[in-house]
């Protein structure tokens, strides 16, 4: 058995699924149906960023208010990605016959109320449980709706199809985290998790309206789930998702205070370094979507994760605003581009497994950034902020050999 790189090559595993767009009833009748589906796929994306990187961008005012460190704080952080990566392919198994108009429908609803009770919440000791519920409907929407929208595409457009419902989370850090930064400076945290709750409330009902009935991914059977643990390059793949996300969160988890407190920022301008950030993210997620099937998923995953490490390598030039403003460029460029080829790359890579494996990479996603918030949290009661950039590099430098060592396995049979 073999794992095409480059633009993916042959299927992996159990005889390939109908790569055929769905049409009729149970499919996207046209393509004004289907670009309804991608934006709507799109904005649920765009919501599971915003709760996620909420906690991030609402950090000062999170740790003053509930009156724990910033350390504490933010290991709400790690909490929410331990649940999201362990749960990702456990429900993924569980939901497998669900339709998924329903099931993403409903993920998101329960994600706008974990978040109004979030926001309910009177301590930490309160926050943290909720706070890990909620995130159960991060854990099923974004493998599902990559899954979805990898399943209703032709072949030659599901590498773009599943780039661009991914361009959401470009979108949060343009929008979404800037906007909760100045919320949770300008009127506390609360109001940061009510606004996503109301977003991810009207992004339900958004999904709800433009998904068709009917959309089934094939369930897949212990040995499919089997084929796809035991693959060594597949695997390392999922592994490299996990080392970077561990070294971009080391430090990304903590952006808020180290602005405030290294940078003397203002709200205003930790707001700015957010949106900027957020901006080359979008791009960088654009470009990729873009020309993603042209170069082929591994290159553009090997580039992404070398923009990364040089910005955290350059971290130490940054020494004010405008300074970090041209320090996080490169890094912004990488930063959501990795995760989007990575999906893609998986999807390419091995169609019929593609459930599983979308499951697995957002469940090392999570894991890794759980990885780099807890170990950054140590890092930074211990030491402050001077080694979380070294530390993040050298995650990063391990995601890159993998990933090397991955592309030179790649077309040999296994």
């Amino acid at each position: 058995m073999s794992v095409g790189a480059g633009r993916g090559g042959p299927g992996a595993g159990p005889p390939q699924a109908d790569p055929r767009p769905l049409g009729g009833p149970l499919g996207v009748p046209d393509e004004r149906g289907a670009s309804s589906v991608r934006w709507a796929l799109l904005s649920g994306n765009f919501v599971i960023g915003c709760g996620v990187m909420v906690v991030a961008g609402t950090l000062n005012d999170l740790s003053r208010s509930l009156q724990v460190s910033v350390a504490m704080a933010g290991q709400l952080i790690a909490i929410g990605a331990v649940v999201m990566g362990l749960c990702a392919p456990l429900l993924a198994g569980w939901v497998a016959g669900f339709d998924r108009r329903r099931l993403l429908a409903a993920s998101l609803a329960w994600y706008a109320a974990g978040h109004a009770l979030s926001a309910l919440m009177p301590d930490y000791a309160a926050l943290w449980p909720v706070r890990a519920l909620c995130m159960l409907g991060a854990a099923v929407f974004t493998p599902q709706a990559a899954a979805a929208i990898g399943h209703m595409t032709a072949p030659e457009h599901r590498g773009r199809a599943i780039t661009f419902v991914f361009l959401g989370w470009s979108l949060a850090s343009v929008a979404g985290m800037p906007i909760a930064s100045w919320l949770g400076e300008s009127f506390g945290w609360r109001i940061a998790f009510g606004a996503v709750s109301l977003l991810a409330a009207a992004s339900a009902i958004w999904v709800y309206r433009a998904m068709p009935d009917g959309v089934k991914p094939a369930a897949l059977s212990l040995a499919a789930w089997r084929e796809a643990f035991t693959h060594p390059v597949l695997m390392a793949i999922v592994a490299v998702t996990a080392l970077q996300s561990a070294g971009q969160f080391t430090l990304f988890s903590y952006f808020a205070p180290y602005y405030r407190q290294t940078l003397n920022a203002t709200p205003a301008q930790i707001s700015l370094l957010f949106a900027w950030f957020g901006a080359f993210g979008l791009l960088g997620n654009v470009l990729l979507s873009r020309h993603i099937d042209r170069f082929g998923a591994a290159r553009c995953v090997a580039l992404t994760l070398c923009l990364i490490t040089l910005s955290l390598l350059a971290w130490p030039l940054a020494t004010g605003f405008a300074t970090m403003a041209l320090v996080l460029v490169p890094w912004a460029l990488g930063c959501f581009a990795t995760n989007s080829a990575q999906q893609a790359r998986l999807g390419l890579a091995a169609q019929a497994l593609a459930p599983a494996l979308m499951a697995l990479n957002t469940s090392a996603i999570y894991l890794g950034q759980a990885i780099g918030a807890a170990s950054g949290g140590v890092l930074l009661s211990h030491s402050g902020y001077t080694q979380l950039h070294w530390v993040g590099a050298v995650w990063m430098f391990v995601a890159i050999a993998l990933i090397l060592w991955a592309g030179a396995h790649a077309r040999r049979p296994r």
